[in-house]
This record gives structure tokens, sequence and C-alpha cells, in this order.
């Protein structure tokens, strides 16, 4: 993929070096509010430790972080800020306004809106505050455990989360929400299946609208892609995980289904054509 030489987004997070919230030198509850009653009686604003807290590192000192992650760094960097162009245009066409997400890169464990979350959970879209959440160790997870490498797969996986502040803009998102609370459990990983496959087709209009602005694509790219959709297929990590698959409880499509609403994305450039809760579902 060509992303070198081409502008980075300014709205990313950089949290490879937190671990999470902290309290002040360890300690408790009941010591932070001790610090501030001394602070109050000092004449000093005690609502400061608390926002000095929201910074600050467990422990007192942050994680390192691995020099060999920057370049990965600066790449979510440039997918972000095409992605922000491409959606900016798309919005616009149809009369509406794109906002930014923001990019949180971190490792290990973060903090979001959403809760506290652990690398397990893979990237991830908080609807709540708007940002895309990418673990750097994914990277390295699609690499050498998923064989799924190659930096257009990296593309797809960042365009695929930055499809779902799409939908939460577009109030697909709420609308799923609202309809998940409504229905059984078998219904609810349905809808949220064509939540997800949706959000494919929308990285795959992102690449579209890409590839005719920046000439992205090299040999090899679209294959990367639909090998990364294939490998994080419901099925196959079913799978390679149980040694069997349970269709019912999918969220997130088979491998089939994933890699071909990209395609159709990448092909067609056409929201329209992406409308996965229409369709019957023996069909997608």
């Amino acid at each position: 993929m060509r992303w070198r030489g081409r502008r980075g987004s300014e709205n990313v997070e950089d949290r490879r070096s937190s671990r999470g919230p902290a309290v002040a030198g360890g300690g408790s509850i009941l010591g932070i509010l001790l610090i501030m009653l001394l602070v109050w009686l000092l004449g000093g604003n005690p609502l400061a430790i608390l926002r000095g807290l929201a910074v600050q590192q467990p422990g007192g000192a942050p994680a390192e972080v691995n020099p060999a992650d920057d370049e990965r760094a600066q790449f979510v960097s440039v997918v972000l800020a095409d992605t922000e162009d491409v959606w900016g245009e798309q919005f616009q066409l149809v009369g509406k306004q794109y906002r930014d997400p923001t990019l949180v890169m971190f490792r290990g464990t973060v903090q979001s809106a959403c809760g506290f979350q652990q690398a397990a959970t893979g990237p991830f879209y908080c609807p709540l505050d708007q940002k895309v959440y990418i673990d750097l160790s994914f990277f390295d997870e699609m690499d050498n455990n998923l064989g799924a490498g190659g930096d257009f797969a990296r593309a797809y996986v960042i365009a695929h989360e930055v499809g779902h502040h799409v939908q939460n803009l577009l109030g697909i998102s709420e609308e799923v929400h609202r309809a998940r609370t409504r229905v059984g459990k078998e219904e609810a990983n349905e809808l949220s299946v064509r939540q997800e496959l949706q959000a494919d087709f929308l990285a795959g209009v992102w690449a579209h609208h890409a590839q005719q602005n920046w000439n992205i694509l090299e040999e090899g790219d679209i294959e990367e892609a639909l090998n990364a959709a294939t490998a994080i297929g419901d099925d196959r990590l079913q799978m390679e995980a149980r040694g069997y698959v349970v269709p019912e409880s999918f969220t997130h499509g088979s491998s089939k289904q994933r890699a071909r609403w990209f395609y159709k994305g990448l092909k067609t450039g056409d929201m329209d054509q992406g409308d996965t809760f229409s369709i019957p579902y023996n069909q997608l």
C-alpha cells in the first residue's frame, strides 16, 4: 500500500505509554480525599488533583514505547487522514457534515467511555466518545497468528472501525441498539452481524475512493484485505478456538460474508448499495 509522504491526521491520541487511570502514588481513595482536603485548607483548588489523576500513569511511571511501533503509528495516522478526507467528501455529496473521530492508539489496556478494555478485545469503536481504539499489538496478532499481515490488511481494520463511526453519525448504530433490546439473543446477534457487515462494506467504500484519490493500491493489496476479512470471520475464529462452528452465535459474520461485503464496497464505492438490513439473513 502506498501511504508514505502524505499527511497524517491530527486526531490521533497516543496512549501507548499509558496503562490506564491511576491513583496517585498507588494510594487509596481516602488518601486522595485527604490530599484534596489539605490542598483546600492551603487555599488551592482540590479539583486540580482529580484533573491531574486523569492523566497520570499507574504507579507514577509510564510504560515503555516500542520504537518499532513508531512507523505503524505514522501509518495509522495517514490511514485515518485518508478516511477523514474520503468521508468528508461523501457526506458533503449527500448534504451532511462529517465529524472526524479521534483514534486512540494503545497497547495492553485502555479506558474508554464504553468501559475498561484489554488487548483481547481487539480494535473497537466507542460511540459514547466517538473514538476508534486500536491496540497496535493486534497488528502483531494479524501477522503472527492470523496469517493476515500487510499494510492494506491493517488499513482495512482501521477503515472498518471508522465505518462504525459513519454508522453512528448516520443514526444507524442507535437504531440497531434499540432494536437489539427488543428481541431475543439470536435475533440480536443477527442484527449485530448486519451492522458489522455494513462496516466491512463501508471500509470497502473508503478503499474505493482512496484508490481514486491517491492511487494507494499496490499488487496484492486487495488480496491482503480479503484475507484479513476472511481471517477474522466468526466461523474461522470459532473453528480455531472450539473445533466447531455455531452460526447462531455469530456477531460479526462469516469469513465469506465479511470478504464479500468489503469487496462490494471496494468495487462500487456507492454507499447506497450497502443496506445489509433489508436483505434476508440467509442471503447476506
